[in-house]
């Protein structure tokens, strides 16, 4: 993936278009399962300027301008677990929309690849295939199971009532976790990233891996 402007002029619409629809995933599933946070605070909503985050958008910046791992965020949709009839089941679904929004995503998008192949030198394949790289990407890494990803509310599901009321405490603590990930474990993480993506896009993309 390049590095020049030019590269970061496409991938930045595609993360945000990307990233809109992981958080509007969590706060339709949320609004189905009774919680109305997220659609009276305007965020189930298509326009992707109401999901940017100053902040996690500048990272995206700096990071892919230095050439080392992309790393931003947007702006969380707000959840109110209080509203579901099971706070740790309903927080487990509304985990899993995000990434598997993402990974519907990249289905679609291998489709389209597959048919655009013949012209695979096209600036349209070439956007495909990074809005395909990017949302596997946000699929898997957001179901790394640590606070406050969404992994993390999947096992959380599975957890006893006293083990989860601890396990999410831990979510005040989750910026440094995703600091470990990135600065003390960084070869490791890198290489289960990598093999997850190796392996969907096998599945996905065979003529590619």
């Amino acid at each position: 993936m390049s590095r020049d402007l030019w590269g970061l002029a496409f991938l930045l619409p595609i993360l945000l278009l990307s990233m809109m629809a992981h958080e509007v995933a969590h706060g339709f599933v949320a609004y189905r399962l009774g919680d109305p946070t997220a659609k009276r605070g305007g965020r189930l909503t298509a326009n992707p300027l109401k999901h940017l985050d100053p902040v996690g958008t500048l990272m995206f910046v700096l990071t892919y301008l230095s050439g080392g791992f992309i790393f931003g965020w947007a702006k969380p949709v707000p959840v109110n677990p209080y509203y579901f009839n099971n706070r740790q089941r309903g927080m487990m679904i509304v985990g899993l929309a995000g990434p598997l929004t993402n990974f519907a995503l990249a289905v679609l998008l291998a489709l389209l690849i597959n048919l655009v192949q013949p012209a695979a030198n096209s600036l349209l394949f070439e956007i495909l295939y990074l809005a395909y790289q990017v949302n596997v990407v946000l699929g898997v890494f957001n179901l790394i199971p640590i606070p406050p990803l969404d992994g993390s509310r999947v096992i959380g599901g599975f957890m006893s009532r006293s083990t989860y009321s601890k396990w999410i405490e831990l979510d005040r603590f989750g910026i440094f976790f995703i600091l470990l990930l990135f600065v003390v474990f960084r070869g490791p993480f890198t290489t289960l990233l990598s093999g997850a993506y190796r392996l969907i896009g096998s599945l996905l993309l065979p003529s590619y891996f």
